[in-house]
């Protein structure tokens, strides 16, 4: 691995704002804005992610008090469609109650307690409990008791649904269950300004994927927040990513990232240069960027390591030596080679970089066709995008758990608790496309839901984004294990190339203090 000390309180490199200086196009202001936190330490207690008593705090806390994304419009397209949105052991009822008007209210009978609803549904006109037939109108007012004479103290004023508070944002759908919160547009700031040319009004839900992983969900939110770990878990992307110099800003609750694309790792400079290699293959047959050895999959089910040397050397998928004289490989290209392929995958050839013709550079050139390829939807509109909005991964955190991408990436992640097992979490992956200019809006992909054991590459709509996930959540069991054994029981994060995670546990101090 390569050393990238510099004396400096940064990487080796080009920096952000200096590659901002070479786009071919005006960069937005915003861009230009750097916000970073004053430095830490930040040092966090183990215990806060395998805690039943913390996990309880907060819920009582974060979960009951605070602003959170509960489900996109489309998904309840209709008047009278509902979902569940659960979080810990809270559980609610999201309804379109009109044809622009959503309510939420909490998912139990106000008689014995049974869950009103199991799973959503289409165009309710009333909400009745399966158990004794009390039963409520979308409006959440109560609508009929059986032997309502029985129980003199029951009545609309008295027994109707609880509410919580709703806002929207960008087409989504947000709750509070504190009535005394302040509006979600005074939590959310500046947000939409982070989104100047495709808001994310004007996009609509082509896909949606939920993964239980066997971790906190503050483990798997912290794998989704940095680049720091880009070296380490992704080294397939090394060549074309600038993870050390990602930018890191923080504006009230929320936090943003951007990490340049199509310039080299600060981590390559000053190792050495290997030549293209042939018959490579996105997936399959591929070389190490800093070790130089090939990582190919082969007919036997194992990968095979060739070193400069020409030597070959056998692994498992999961890491595990079977001979040779390397005894020890990267167990993230392991993965990547020999672990399961999405449909086509195994036979797709490296596509070789463009031609960069005299007085451009890489990126303008590969922005290019980007460009071009909404301009029929933005028409002059693009003439304004910058080479940064096309190629870079923007990717915020709105506390405590949503995470929009930024400029024209279609990612969306919200991670919660899965019930209340502090070990284990919900992670989700949407895809927010740009919506069909003057037709109607499809209907929202459905939930994909995966368990456990399943991989990532089974939700095939994720495309690529499945074999990266598949190298993020090998981590995250064995952190979780690996924080419940620790002898100096704290985490520490760096001072700039973890910001965002800082951010989050400031704001999350924050709210666990109140009274």
């Amino acid at each position: 691995m390569v050393e990238t000390v510099t004396g400096t309180d940064r990487s080796a490199g080009i920096t952000y704002q200096q590659l901002l200086d070479e786009d071919s196009h005006p960069v937005p202001k915003l861009f230009r804005v750097e916000s970073p936190m004053p430095p830490g330490p930040t040092v966090v207690p183990a215990e806060q992610y395998y805690s039943k008593a913390f996990h309880d705090l907060e819920v009582e806390k974060v979960w009951k008090r605070v602003w959170q994304m509960a489900c996109h419009e489309d998904d309840i397209p209709e008047v009278g469609d509902y979902l569940i949105y659960d979080i810990a052991h809270l559980s609610f009822l999201i309804v379109r109650t009109g044809d622009d008007e959503f309510r939420s209210f909490y998912n139990q009978c106000l008689h014995r307690g049974r869950m009103l609803k199991s799973h959503g549904g289409k165009r309710a006109r009333e909400f009745r409990c399966s158990f004794h037939g009390w039963a409520w109108n979308t409006d959440g007012s109560l609508k009929e008791v059986p032997c309502q004479w029985d129980f003199p103290t029951v009545s609309q004023e008295s027994h109707s649904l609880p509410q919580t508070l709703v806002g929207r944002w960008g087409g989504f759908v947000f709750i509070n269950p504190d009535l005394d919160a302040e509006p979600l547009e005074d939590f959310l700031g500046n947000l939409s300004d982070q989104f100047p040319h495709l808001p994310y009004e004007k996009r609509c839900k082509v896909a949606h994927v939920a993964k239980v992983l066997r971790c906190n969900w503050k483990v798997a939110q912290e794998a989704f927040s940095e680049a720091y770990h880009v070296i380490a878990t992704h080294p397939t992307i090394l060549e074309t990513i600038g993870d050390a110099n990602t930018q890191y800003d923080v504006f009230g609750n929320y936090s943003r990232a951007i990490s340049p694309a199509l310039t080299p790792s600060p981590h390559l400079i000053g190792a050495k240069q290997w030549p293209a290699l042939e018959g490579a293959r996105m997936y399959t047959r591929l070389r190490h960027a800093l070790t130089g050895h090939v990582y190919e999959k082969m007919e036997d089910g194992l990968v095979h390591v060739t070193n400069g040397r020409g030597e070959v050397s056998r692994f498992h998928p999961d890491g595990s030596y079977v001979d040779g004289s390397l005894t020890h490989a990267d167990p993230n290209m392991l993965n990547w080679v020999g672990g399961k392929q999405l449909p086509g995958g195994d036979a797709l050839p490296l596509a070789p970089p463009p031609v960069v013709p005299r007085g451009k550079n890489l990126r303008q050139v590969a922005a290019e066709p980007i460009r071009e390829s909404l301009r029929g939807m933005l028409g002059d509109e693009m003439d304004k995008v910058s080479d940064a909005e096309l190629l870079d991964s923007i990717y915020l955190t709105v506390f405590p758990n949503f995470h929009p991408w930024g400029a024209f990436h279609r990612i969306v992640y919200r991670f919660r608790p899965n019930g209340d097992n502090p070990d284990e979490c919900i992670m989700e992956c949407m895809y927010l496309a740009p919506s069909p200019t003057g037709e109607e809006r499809p209907p929202a992909a459905p939930i994909h839901h995966l368990g456990a054991d399943d991989d990532w590459v089974d939700a095939t709509e994720l495309g690529m984004l499945a074999k990266v996930f598949n190298q993020d959540v090998v981590n995250m069991p064995e952190v979780q294990r690996g924080l419940k054994a620790m002898k100096k029981g704290e985490v520490i994060f760096a001072n700039y190339g973890e910001t965002k995670i800082r951010h989050f546990h400031k704001l999350l101090d924050e709210w666990i203090a109140k009274p």
